[in-house]
């Protein structure tokens, strides 16, 4: 059996079509989108194009969307761009436990800065309690940014009744961040009251380098960055066009909903087949509509988690811990710790990622060889 890729969380290959897309516009509309001749005509036009794309996807209008050179990019420009316009307005901002780095750091800068950052606990399956959110809003709250699926445990959380709760604040703006959601949940950003919206082409089959945010065109933020008017200037230079007519093609061929559910029912299948068959094993995932089609994270005592992806590697099969492990120092997942598993577990996290293209048959295999390392590592172990 060639190799079995199931980190898709972390990355995706490249879609045949997206390929196709880029090596025409690396090779033939190569023109600036600034230039006033015909090569830059039609770069500006593929731009408009892979701009109305990804509007018609999340249901916004094409002038909302700005593109970034990453999630993390978006996610800077949002958060950044947010607190700076509001910071006249109060001086606390929320988010969770259990956000990408991406978004934790900057809400550390912050800290630092004397603003008073608040991050919400998460129940056992990385839920947080809405409860516990409205207690800490407040007048002087100018920001909320809470991630739409984790991308360690595949939890969605409830942006429907949060962006409600804050609906009825002033000067109080809602970030989410929707790298991992985009193409495999539904997120109405209208209903939600989502003001900024980021999103990352690699995640769905698309470039890396190559990231997008929606932002609402009723509030406005400030900009970070400083240069010319591209991307109405919140991210200025020379547009990376292959990278953004590529993100465009991407998400085209997202899954339909019919694979979304094949995906899922995969997903729970795998799941139910590892909790029933090896044991000492915690499955870290809700598994039901609390969790994305596409992550499963499970953990198993007595063995490592860094171990076990690189013995798996020897049989073509391709996963990540929950962490990045490091043996100098304690490197458990935040998310890992935020939802509170025992502590036997820790160490031997792994989160499978699928993608539409993963079969049963590939998932019996991964199944098998999981079973059999873990049974040899643990002998090992004692």
């Amino acid at each position: 059996m060639d190799y079995i890729y199931l980190d898709n969380a972390a990355t995706t290959k490249l879609h045949p079509k997206v390929i196709k897309k880029m090596n025409n516009m690396l090779s033939n509309n190569f023109g600036n989108p600034s230039s006033l001749h015909r090569l830059g005509i039609n770069s500006e036009k593929e731009i408009k194009n892979a701009r109305e794309n990804i509007a018609q996807i999340i249901k916004v209008d094409p002038i909302d969307i700005i593109f970034t050179g990453s999630g993390t990019i978006a996610n800077n420009i949002a958060i950044k761009g947010a607190i700076n316009r509001l910071k006249k307005f109060g001086n606390k901002i929320i988010t969770t436990q259990i956000e990408h780095k991406s978004v934790l750091e900057i809400f550390k800068y912050y800290e630092t800065q004397g603003i008073d950052v608040i991050y919400l606990p998460v129940n056992k399956d990385g839920l947080i309690d809405i409860g516990y959110l409205k207690k800490e809003l407040d007048d002087d709250t100018i920001l909320v940014s809470i991630m739409a699926v984790n991308n360690e445990t595949g939890v969605i959380q409830p942006l429907e009744k949060i962006g409600n709760l804050l609906n009825s604040y002033e000067n109080l703006y809602f970030h989410v961040d929707g790298i991992q959601a985009l193409g495999k949940i539904e997120v109405n950003i209208k209903k939600a009251n989502i003001d900024l919206f980021s999103m990352s082409a690699h995640k769905i089959h698309g470039p890396k380098g190559i990231g997008s945010l929606y932002i609402n065109k009723d509030i406005v933020i400030d900009k970070i960055l400083h240069g010319s008017n591209q991307e109405k200037g919140f991210y200025p230079g020379t547009e990376n066009t292959p990278g953004i007519v590529g993100f465009g093609e991407a998400i085209k061929h997202i899954p339909t909903n019919d694979e979304l559910h094949k995906m899922k029912n995969l997903k729970l299948s795998f799941a139910k087949k590892i909790q029933n068959n090896i044991t000492d094993v915690k499955i870290n995932t809700p598994t039901n509509n609390l969790s994305a089609p596409h992550i499963l994270n499970v953990s198993f005592s007595k063995v490592k988690g860094e171990v076990l992806v690189h013995s798996l590697e020897n049989d073509n099969i391709f996963i990540s811990t929950g962490s990045a492990c490091s043996s100098k120092k304690d490197t458990t997942s935040h998310v890992i710790k935020a939802i509170g598993i025992p502590d036997k577990y820790k160490e031997g996290t792994l989160r499978f990622s699928l993608n539409k293209d993963i079969t049963k048959r590939q998932l019996d295999y991964v199944f098998e060889k999981l079973q059999n390392n873990i049974k040899s590592l643990r002998k090992i172990m004692g």
